[in-house]
């Protein structure tokens, strides 16, 4: 990594980390409803990873967010951004919808949060509050990223977006994520917010 990505990431991280209680603000739980369909592309990851899809051996309840856990998932967001080198599906496997871990420094949205997800395991955040999810973007397109569940709401991580924001400071239309009980089990999301987005058929 270069020495001024390092700076740029050292300075997000900060910036960040000193402003945990205006981000944590508005303290709000995604809202979920009935079983959802799976993604087909991460039916087929968790046929090659079947350890990522089990169902939680126990549910805990949303981790703790205090200062020092946040500034932990801000880098682990900004490093994942920075190291990650956007290319399509298409470009990388010759078709669609292929979900996995970034491979040789590559990768699309979905990669990207497949790799945050596994880093803030390994520090210790429970598979039940890092969940998948699918969304819609303001164009139409669909888009994944990753939901942290804490004491303070659930936060949104992101390749298009530089900033760990609250889900409800997105401007996506959230569609589905995986169930907090079971990893390969996946539940509608009830997004009643005013926001304008295109194409939702």
């Amino acid at each position: 990594m270069s020495f001024g990505k390092t700076f740029i990431l050292a300075a997000s991280v900060l910036v960040q980390t000193l402003t945990l209680t205006t981000f944590a603000s508005a303290n709000s739980t995604m809202p979920t409803a009935g079983r959802s369909t799976q993604p087909v592309g991460h039916y087929e990851f968790c046929q090659s990873y079947v350890e990522d899809c089990r169902r939680h051996a126990q549910v805990e309840a949303p981790v703790a967010l205090t200062r020092e856990l946040w500034a932990e998932v801000v880098e682990v967001n900004n490093l994942v951004n920075t190291m990650v080198t956007p290319m399509t599906d298409m470009e990388m496997w010759g078709r669609e919808e292929v979900w996995s871990y970034p491979t040789h420094g590559v990768g699309d949205c979905e990669d990207y949060a497949l790799e945050k997800r596994r880093m803030l395991s390994e520090r210790g955040i429970s598979a039940s509050n890092l969940l998948m999810t699918v969304v819609r973007q303001k164009n139409g397109a669909g888009h994944a990223v990753l939901t942290l569940r804490t004491s303070m709401g659930d936060f949104i991580l992101d390749n298009l977006e530089p900033r760990v924001l609250a889900w409800t400071d997105t401007e996506y239309r959230f569609l589905k994520r995986q169930s907090e009980k079971h990893a390969g089990i996946w539940v509608s999301i009830e997004d009643g917010r005013d926001v304008l987005v295109g194409s939702l058929k």
